[in-house]
C-alpha cells in the first residue's frame, strides 16, 4: 500500500511540475498581428436567462472590429432571452445580428441543433461559437482572426478564467477549474499537441466543420466540443490552443447542483477521453499524500511538500495564464471534491441536463431516457 500510495504521489508531484512547464511554454508565444480582418460570425446559442446575460451578450456587440454579426439562437419567440436580444439589437443597431427560433431540437443535444441552424445561417466562413455565460473584452475577434491567418488552423479552443457567483460551491468550482482543469490541457497540448477542442467559446472554420460532417455528426454526444476537436485533428487539420482567454461566468448553485453537474462532467469525460481521465488521479496531489501520512504519520513533511508545488503550480496556472484570482484555502477542498467525484465518475451512465435525463454510451454519445426534475440552466459543454 505504501509503495503503491507513493508512486502515484511522485507521479501527481512530476504532472504539477510539468504543468509549471506547459503553462511557461504556452506564455512564451506570441499571438500574430492582424493584417487583413476577414468577416466573422458570433454563434450565440441562449436558453433562458442566465445571470447576467445581458451584461455577458453586451461584450459581443462591443467588439473593436471591422466586419463581423451575431447570430442567436432561441428553442421559443417567449424564451425571456429575446426580449434582452431585441433591446440590444435596438441599441447597437450598427451591429449586424440576426435573431433565429429554432423550434424544438430534433438531436439529443439541443445545443448542437442550434448551431447548425445558425451555421446554416452563417454569412462568414471563419466562426465563433460562444455559450450564453461567457464575457469577452473589445479585442476578442481581432485576436482570434489574426490566429487563423495561419491557413493550417482549422479550430481554436480559447482558454477560459471561471468567474465565481457568491456561493461557497460556485467558488470551490471556480478554484478547480482555474486550477486543475487549464492544468490539464496545458500539460496535453505540451505532450500530445491540441487534438480536442473545450470550453464555452470555440472558434473554428465553416469548411472545416463541413468537412468532417458538420453538426449532424456531433449531435448525439454529450461533450460535442471535444469531438469536434478530436475529428477535425483526425482529419489532419490544425487545432490550436488560442491566446484570448475569456471569462466563464459560472453563477452560484447549491450542493446539489454543484454534485450534479461534477457527474455529469465526469461520467462525459470518462467516455470521451477513457485513458486521459485515469490519468486524472495524478491531478490531485493532496488528497494522495494526506492518503500517504494517514498510512505513515511520520510522513507529513510530505504533505507540506506537496502543498507547496501544489501551490505553486496552481500559483503559475490561474494566476499567470488565466489572471485569476485563487482562493488559496479552497484548493485543497477542491482536490477532495474533484476525487469523489472522480470515483463517482466510474459509476452510473445517466446525466441530467436541463431537466432531462439521458444515458451515455460507451463511445459518448448519449440519448433520452425521460423527462426529471429541472436542472440548472448551463449548458453542458465539458
Amino acid at each position: 500500500m505504501t509503495a503503491v500510495l507513493f508512486a502515484l504521489l511522485a507521479c501527481a508531484l512530476v504532472y504539477s511540475l510539468l504543468s509549471i512547464v506547459a503553462a511557461w511554454r504556452y506564455l512564451s508565444v506570441r499571438p500574430p498581428v492582424l493584417r487583413v480582418p476577414e468577416g466573422i460570425s458570433i454563434l450565440k446559442p441562449l436558453s433562458g436567462l442566465d445571470l447576467e446575460l445581458e451584461s455577458n451578450l453586451r461584450t459581443f456587440f462591443e467588439q473593436e472590429y471591422p466586419n463581423f454579426e451575431l447570430l442567436f439562437a432561441l428553442r421559443s419567440a417567449n424564451d425571456p432571452a429575446a426580449g434582452v436580444v431585441e433591446r440590444l439589437q435596438q441599441e447597437y443597431a450598427q451591429v449586424p445580428s440576426r435573431l433565429l427560433v429554432t423550434g424544438e431540437p430534433q438531436y439529443s443535444n439541443a445545443k448542437v441543433y442550434s448551431l447548425e441552424l445558425m451555421l446554416e445561417a452563417a454569412t462568414y466562413d471563419l466562426v465563433v461559437m460562444s455559450d450564453s455565460d461567457t464575457r469577452v473584452g473589445p479585442d476578442m475577434l481581432q485576436t482570434l482572426a489574426a490566429e487563423f491567418q495561419d491557413p493550417l488552423v482549422g479550430i481554436a479552443t480559447c482558454p477560459y478564467r471561471a468567474v465565481p457567483g457568491a456561493g461557497f460551491w460556485s467558488r470551490l468550482e471556480a478554484a478547480g477549474l482555474n486550477a486543475n482543469f487549464m492544468a490539464g490541457i496545458l500539460v496535453a497540448r505540451m505532450i500530445e499537441g491540441m487534438r480536442f477542442a473545450v470550453g464555452p467559446t470555440i472558434a473554428a472554420r465553416k469548411t472545416v466543420l463541413q468537412s468532417i460532417g458538420g453538426f449532424s455528426r456531433l449531435k448525439d454526444y454529450l461533450a460535442e466540443d471535444f469531438v469536434m476537436g478530436k475529428f477535425a485533428a483526425r482529419a489532419g487539420y490544425g487545432v490550436m490552443l488560442s491566446s484570448y482567454v475569456i471569462e466563464h461566468h459560472i453563477g452560484s448553485s447549491d450542493l446539489a447542483h454543484n454534485a450534479a453537474h461534477r457527474l455529469r462532467w465526469a461520467r462525459s469525460t470518462r467516455r470521451s477521453r477513457p485513458l486521459g481521465y485515469f490519468g486524472e488521479l495524478f491531478t490531485m496531489p493532496v488528497p494522495l499524500a494526506l492518503l500517504l501520512c494517514m498510512v505513515h504519520r511520520s510522513w507529513w513533511p510530505v504533505l507540506l511538500l506537496t502543498l507547496a508545488v501544489r501551490t505553486l503550480a496552481a500559483g503559475v496556472v490561474a494566476g499567470r495564464v488565466l489572471r485569476a484570482r485563487l482562493d488559496w484555502a479552497l484548493l485543497p477542498l477542491e482536490d477532495l471534491a474533484e476525487l469523489c467525484s472522480w470515483i463517482a465518475g466510474f459509476f452510473g451512465n445517466t446525466v441530467v441536463w436541463r431537466g432531462h435525463r439521458y444515458r451515455l454510451r460507451p463511445d459518448g454519445r448519449f440519448e433520452l431516457i425521460t423527462n426529471a426534475e429541472p436542472a440548472n440552466t448551463e449548458f453542458a459543454t465539458n
